[in-house]
């Protein structure tokens, strides 16, 4: 097995396209990184590096990456540099001789990413990564499609076959510069999640392409909110591992606790006296335990220098322009965008300077959801032991109603009732995570949850409900069927289908607390699955490839299935192991310290970055699809494994 790197860096062009003297920077970040036995680890003869090339020595670069390759090779393709699109949605890499004539690209001056796309499909390689730092770089993933090409039997540390790419923004967007850094943004917060091993999100010593990608987003995110770094993964793409972390180093355990800490650039009294504690528990010296605490506030001390250079500005334009022109709105507009900053970041600065507000949207009592004993449905409840052999059949019986969404499409709510249950799991539990805990007793009241995650027909039926806040995509599944869960929808999408929901039936539907999910999902158990002490693929959608506890090897399906094609759990709901993680109302917390004990959501002013899923996917192993399993995605991030149920209160809404 190789590792194999191109890095490609492009600061220089014919006029038409703007400089980027931070590319050059960029690349030579990432070869840092990448040759360092302790990080990367690729050999320093493997990795090649082009700063500024010119067209037809990129191209050949390019071809040469993929070519002559064996099948269990890592091929890493790095580009910092302008990404163009023409009019038929292709995407081309600039050249250091890229040019445009009336404004549109020459494309013998630039490398076409269908040219790319051939010869990445016609490499044996089986593991192939793609990290591009430029504008509209999302547009590159669009055209390229999985090959099939047999198995390939790899340790799981080399990670699996496949494709990941990983972009600086989606297919629409701009990747911005700043001002403050020597490197891109971007490139920026890959590097330090390689270099200081923060971006080994599971503490197991190894950084996957998804683990880099959700760090670095998020990183990006607090510098440069309208800034949306995506991932594509391609078939088993999502689990290749692409360096090593310091997993045992006292100043990676620093500042992973100052990050789970931190909140607004600022620590409560409470977390600066844990993390003086925890400084002399690890003997870290103040000067060091310092500046990991500079670092970790640099994106969101960048993010304040950009609000106030936007103030700044406005309050330069008003002075000079009270009433503000068509014109000027628009360069404000842009300006903002410049600066990588969404229309929510700006708003309350324009209140404050120019006096709009928008109004306070009127809030009606809700009914009460009815149900009565002739709505009620029956369902197998299946128990396996520790080998996954099933021990136990019952039939089990649950209360439910039909919401009527229109065309024949109905959306099930079961009936869940209440109680106090011990939330998070215990330390013996193989394969849990530190932030499943401490264990608590948390009260839930009875409420009503979706018997199935939400299906891609019922949210085709509710996209074309009225809109309330943000345009809603009918179909924005990659894996299609309307019988299928909906996914590749984002925390704001799956709030956007609750408040259209909301508006059209009267009822207040919502995303379930963390709380909720998980009581409604271990419905009474306290194994680790509902099943009992372990899962089969004959129980749930999961990669089977690996096992839990002493339980068989099961299938791999590599996509969705239909909605309750497994047995429900013991309060009638199905699919919460597997199939798709499910949207959550709560904020990231790295545990369970202070978490609320009444059942509700734990926010934070409502307006963190990260927010929280659970369940497990088709995408996953069997460890990480436990009932106590928690996971985070950037609240407008849309991936594959994603979606969401919902729940409606009894009584009030809350």
């Amino acid at each position: 097995m190789a590792k194999v790197a191109l890095l490609i860096g492009i600061s220089k062009y014919e006029p038409g396209l703007a400089p980027l003297p931070n590319a050059v920077n960029d690349v030579e970040a990432m070869q840092r990184v990448l040759v360092n036995p302790e990080m990367g680890d690729f050999a320093p003869e493997n990795v090649t590096v082009l700063k500024n090339p010119q067209r037809q020595e990129m191209e050949d670069a390019i071809y040469n990456l993929y070519a002559h390759r064996d099948k269990d090779d890592l091929l890493l393709f790095y580009f910092s540099g302008h990404g163009v699109t023409v009019e038929s949605g292709d995407f081309y890499f600039s050249t250091s001789i890229t040019r445009k004539s009336q404004n549109k690209l020459v494309p013998t001056t630039a490398v076409a990413g269908t040219s790319v796309h051939s010869w990445m499909n016609q490499s044996k390689s089986k593991r192939q990564v793609v990290i591009l730092d430029c504008c509209f770089s999302g547009a590159f993933a669009k055209g390229l499609t999985a090959k099939d090409s047999g198995n390939i039997d790899l340790e799981q540390k080399l990670g699996g076959e496949g494709r990941a790419i990983l972009t600086a923004s989606s297919s629409t967007q701009y990747a911005f510069e700043s001002d403050g850094l020597d490197l891109s943004i971007y490139t920026h917060y890959l590097v330090k999640g390689i270099e200081k091993g923060t971006a080994d999100l599971d503490g197991d010593g190894f950084i996957a392409v998804d683990e880099l990608h959700k760090y670095t987003k998020s990183k990006v995110q607090e510098a440069a909110p309208a800034m949306t770094p995506e991932f594509y993964p391609v078939k088993e793409g999502y689990r290749i591992f692409l360096a090593k972390s310091p997993k045992d180093d006292p100043k990676l355990k620093y500042r992973k606790e100052v990050e789970g800490r931190i909140y607004r650039g600022k620590f409560s009294i409470p977390a600066r006296r844990l993390l003086n504690s925890l400084r002399l528990q690890l003997q870290l010296d103040a000067d060091i335990a310092d500046a990991i605490e500079a670092e970790v506030k640099q994106p969101y001390l960048e993010y304040q220098r950009k609000l106030e250079e936007y103030e700044a500005t406005l309050i330069e334009t008003v002075e000079i322009e009270p009433t503000l022109s068509e014109r000027t709105l628009n360069d404000l507009r842009d300006y903002q965008q410049h600066l990588g900053l969404r229309d929510e970041d700006v708003a309350p600065i324009e209140k404050r300077i120019i006096g709009q507000a928008k109004p306070a949207a009127f809030v009606e009592e809700p009914p009460e959801p009815q149900t009565n004993h002739a709505n009620q449905f029956e369902f197998e409840i299946v128990k396996v032991d520790a080998k996954g052999q099933i021990i136990n059949r019952s039939q089990g019986r649950a209360e439910f109603f039909a919401e009527d969404l229109g065309n024949g499409v109905v959306l099930e709510m079961v009936s869940i009732p209440g109680g106090t249950f011990l939330m998070g799991s215990p330390g013996s539990e193989e394969g849990r995570y530190d932030f499943e805990s401490p264990q608590h007793n948390v009260t839930i009241q009875p409420f009503f949850m979706g018997k199935f995650p939400v299906t891609q027909g019922q949210w085709k039926a509710v996209a074309a409900f009225d809109k309330v806040n943000i345009d809603l995509d009918p179909d924005p599944s990659n894996f299609k069927g309307t019988n299928r869960p909906v996914e590749n929808v984002s925390w704001d999408d799956a709030v956007e289908f609750c408040a259209r929901l909301s508006k059209k039936t009267g009822k207040i539907y919502r995303l379930p607390s963390e709380a909720e999910w998980e009581y409604a999902c271990r419905a009474g158990t306290t194994t680790p699955f509902y099943f009992g002490e372990t899962i089969t693929t004959d129980l749930a959608n999961y990669d089977g490839n690996h096992t839990y506890g002493s339980a068989p090897k099961g299938e791999y399906r590599e996509h969705t299935t239909d909605v309750g094609k497994f047995p429900a759990n013991p309060f009638g709901l199905f699919d919460m192991c597997g199939n798709v993680l499910e949207w959550c109302q709560d904020e990231w917390h790295e545990n369970y310290n202070n978490a609320p004990t009444d059942g509700s959501a734990w926010l934070i002013d409502n307006d963190n970055q990260l927010w929280l899923l659970r369940g497990g996917s088709w995408l996953y192993n069997p460890r990480n699809c436990r009932s106590a399993i928690r996971y985070w995605y950037v609240r407008d991030s849309r991936n594959y494994d994603a979606g969401f149920r919902v729940v409606v209160v009894r009584g009030r809404a809350s």
